[in-house]
């Protein structure tokens, strides 16, 4: 006779009907790290314990050993938290390694080849713009920073698009924090002349750097997006004014959108692909 199969255990949902993740400690941990890492603001460990379909208490007491290890950080309201350092250097640092591998650094020596420039890719990173990964351009005179160099936002070609696209209130604070140091005669130091630059930018949909982090040195960047729409990374390429006037750099503005379209879509295609459900 058959042995009879014990009847299938319906799904636990918690109350708001979603499915409640389940798995091990760690993959609970990564979730929410996830969830904190995307999230445009910082979230109350109620709010991810809704989102992940896992109790609150559980959510809260991973939160409070996230913070102590650094990963994250608690707002002065001690109710939300947001991504503390030791995420953000992990970030960065996997954003550096797989920006050199395979078709997305092929892009960056793609772009540097055709317009015979030396090329970046930057992100900002709390308040500096950090280089993750370069391509230098093959002439005796040359421009040397190594990736993971840090450089001031308000001054720079990358810096200023991230500036520009940033959520305002957001911007406020960062832009209070910073001192607007002077480095050339161009620097934009005051405010409300920064303002009126990124206001420039966010209609143009690029940026430039035209001598005002070092003299002689002209810069366009543009921006690489998610698939909402946000600003994560930035393309840009830099010359010495000897060799390219701004007008001149500003006519590879096309090159350089399409190298910033072709990231995004190595970009946004791998995370579907992280995101895509793994059969049973």
């Amino acid at each position: 006779m058959a042995e009879k199969k014990a009847p299938r255990r319906a799904a636990v949902r918690p109350r708001d009907g979603t499915r409640r993740k389940k798995g091990s400690a760690i993959e609970r941990t990564l979730a929410i790290l996830e969830a904190m890492a995307v999230a445009s603001r910082p979230r109350a460990a109620s709010d991810v314990a809704a989102t992940l379909g896992v109790p609150k208490p559980t959510v809260h007491r991973i939160c409070l050993m996230l913070e102590r290890e650094g990963f994250l950080r608690r707002e002065p309201d001690a109710k939300r938290f947001t991504v503390g350092p030791r995420l953000t250097r992990l970030a960065q640092g996997g954003l550096r390694a797989a920006a050199r591998l395979g078709p997305r650094h092929a892009i960056l020596e793609g772009l540097s080849r055709e317009i015979r420039e030396t090329c970046n890719l930057g992100i900002l990173d709390d308040r500096s713009v950090v280089y993750i990964d370069r391509v230098e351009a093959d002439w005796p005179l040359r421009l040397h920073f190594d990736a993971g160099s840090r450089v001031d936002p308000h001054c720079t070609a990358i810096g200023k698009l991230f500036l520009a696209y940033m959520p305002e209130g957001e911007r406020d604070r960062l832009l209070s924090a910073l001192p607007l140091a002077r480095f050339t005669d161009k620097t934009i130091t005051g405010r409300a002349e920064l303002d009126r630059e990124l206001a420039k930018i966010r209609r143009a949909g690029y940026s430039t750097d035209d001598e005002e982090f070092l003299m002689g040195v002209v810069c366009l960047a543009a921006p690489i997006t998610n698939a909402a729409g946000e600003v994560i990374a930035a393309v840009a390429m830099q010359a010495p004014r000897a060799r390219m006037s701004l007008r001149e750099a500003q006519r590879h503005l096309p090159r350089l959108k399409r190298a910033a379209q072709r990231y995004s879509e190595v970009f946004n295609g791998e995370l579907a692909d992280r995101k895509a459900p793994v059969a049973e």
